[in-house]
């Protein structure tokens, strides 16, 4: 039986690491901010601004020569309510909430993933439930906002129309949605494969 010592990642290895959880860092207090203040200014339910989708709706566009007005379909656009109905108002908090839980959850666990490749501990349960729990969140997390989101534009067009508009998007776009399932499945199966790998690998040591 031999032992050898373990091998230590290098200092332009330690310098990325340190670099991407700063970046992390800095991610995760930006992203949890702007929730933080989206939720205060939503909060006492005056003068909402709530982002929509639309869909087959148009409106007329001073982009002409001399700025005449063009008739332009509508994609996106920004709607303001002098108030919210309850329902739609506490799915624009919801929504905020979700968008900074995902972003904290997200980001911890990579910086704690970052730290543990800093010790020279790459392929591990924890590391394998933090990739997991990761890609989980975010999955979640991708497909809760926007959908919350959706329910507040809802509310917001009822109120402006009296319930008359009829031309209402409430849709998650599935197909990011199903690759970033499949990163979030393929990497937590990566480090379960290179977990068993290296548990063998000491078995045989």
């Amino acid at each position: 039986m031999q032992s050898t010592a373990a091998p230590s990642i290098s200092r332009s290895d330690t310098v990325a690491l340190w670099l991407f959880m700063v970046a992390g860092a800095v991610i995760a207090v930006w992203g949890i901010a702007a929730a933080v203040l989206r939720i205060l200014e939503v909060a006492p339910n005056r003068d909402v601004a709530v982002a929509a989708e639309f869909a087959g709706t148009t409106a007329e566009a001073p982009i002409g020569p001399d700025g005449a007005l063009v008739t332009v379909e509508l994609d996106r656009a920004i709607v303001t309510v002098p108030a919210l109905p309850g329902a739609s108002w506490a799915s624009l908090i919801i929504q905020q909430v979700i968008a900074a839980a995902t972003i904290g959850i997200v980001v911890a666990c990579l910086l704690l993933l970052c730290w543990s490749v800093m010790r020279n501990q790459v392929f591990s349960r924890r590391n394998t439930a933090l990739v997991a729990v990761a890609g989980i969140t975010g999955t979640i997390g991708f497909a809760a906002v926007p959908f919350f989101g959706n329910m507040a534009a809802n509310g917001a067009f009822a109120r402006l129309s009296d319930g008359d508009f009829d031309n209402v998007v409430m849709s998650v776009d599935v197909m990011p949605l199903f690759f970033l399932a499949f990163v979030a499945a393929m990497a937590a199966t990566v480090f379960t494969v290179g977990d068993r790998l290296r548990r063998d690998t000491e078995g045989l040591v």
